[in-house]
């Protein structure tokens, strides 16, 4: 048991899986100067420009190689810098490697992970901030994971890289300087929440950097003499709906959390869920339907902070 760095912890991962599988391999821009933000440092000189590969500006060419590759036996790791920039290679992701399982009635699998740093980062702006999870949860075929600490970072990229269905892995910007403990021995399986932190009157659902504010405004509900619970959902698709149904049926109230804009973002399946298997209150928070700015006091006005989350929380416990 060691601390790491969110971003280490994948980089880690990669390192771990590709050391145990010579299939697998990673391809996408600048990853023979360890990547954009440091994810990939050191790996072409362990395993050679030949699996860790860079790649020309093109998304669309990066994904439509890697999806390729992938249905013909080996195990890409797609690396897509920012999941802003993902959307050049949208119809390789979800009209190819989605459902070419299907159409080939299970004669083909496309065992990619495709990597997209999500989310707000030291005034990233409009293009390069966005959150776009919901996406790919409405597309049949896909697999898509955001963990939140560093030990889920490095044991669900691992899961992600042997799952045999394409894997869109979302890991938050503002998370790679995170420091806590990591267990490479500890494995956690695709689809399975995790209960942060118990609680009697309420259910946070969250996921992403979202499970840190939850926990933070959690701790100020108790303050006032109010029990949240916080459940990270870690896998958004398949995602665990009996831990969420079993915490709201006890608690009798959920409030689902993301950074995305709150318009047709996740939590509205969440919620709808709960408000379809239970007689729970129940809300949701999100961000307003807005670019996100540069200037800091006004991207600052378009994020979910722990103070949102608990006034939020606040009213459904009246």
């Amino acid at each position: 048991m060691s601390d790491v760095t969110y971003m280490e912890a994948g980089r880690l991962a990669v390192a771990a899986e590709m050391a145990a599988d010579p299939t697998v391999w990673c391809v996408g821009e600048d990853l023979g100067r360890g990547g954009v933000f440091g994810q990939y440092k050191g790996l072409v000189d362990t395993f050679g420009p030949g699996r860790i590969s860079d790649a020309p500006i093109s998304e669309a060419a990066i994904m439509g190689v890697a999806v390729g590759a992938a249905m013909t036996g080996t195990r890409p790791v797609v690396e897509m810098r920012f999941s802003d920039f993902a959307l050049c290679a949208i119809d390789e992701l979800i009209n190819q490697a989605a459902k070419a399982r299907f159409m080939f009635g299970g004669q083909s699998t496309v065992p990619i992970t495709v990597r997209e740093p999500i989310g707000m980062w030291r005034s990233s702006a409009a293009q390069h901030s966005q959150s776009l999870e919901a996406w790919y949860t409405h597309i049949p075929g896909l697999v898509v994971v955001c963990p939140a600490t560093p030990q889920d970072n490095y044991a669900l990229l691992r899961a992600a890289i042997r799952c045999d269905d394409p894997v869109v892995f979302m890991e938050h910007k503002g998370l790679w300087p995170l420091t806590g403990p990591l267990d490479e021995g500890e494995s956690v399986p695709l689809g399975k929440a995790v209960m942060r932190r118990e609680g009697a009157d309420l259910t946070i659902v969250t996921w992403s950097a979202m499970v840190h504010r939850a926990i933070e405004a959690a701790d100020a509900l108790a303050a006032d003499g109010v029990s949240a619970a916080v459940i990270d959902l870690r896998t958004l698709w398949p995602w665990d709906r009996d831990l969420v149904l079993t915490s709201v049926e006890e608690t009798g109230r959920a409030l689902v959390v993301h950074e995305a804009v709150q318009v047709s973002g996740f939590g509205a399946e969440i919620v709808a869920t709960i408000a379809e298997e239970t007689g729970a209150r129940v809300a949701r928070l999100g961000a307003p339907r807005a670019p996100i700015a540069y200037a800091p006091t006004m991207e600052r006005e378009v994020s979910v902070l722990a103070e949102d989350i608990a006034a939020r929380a606040r009213l459904l416990t009246v």
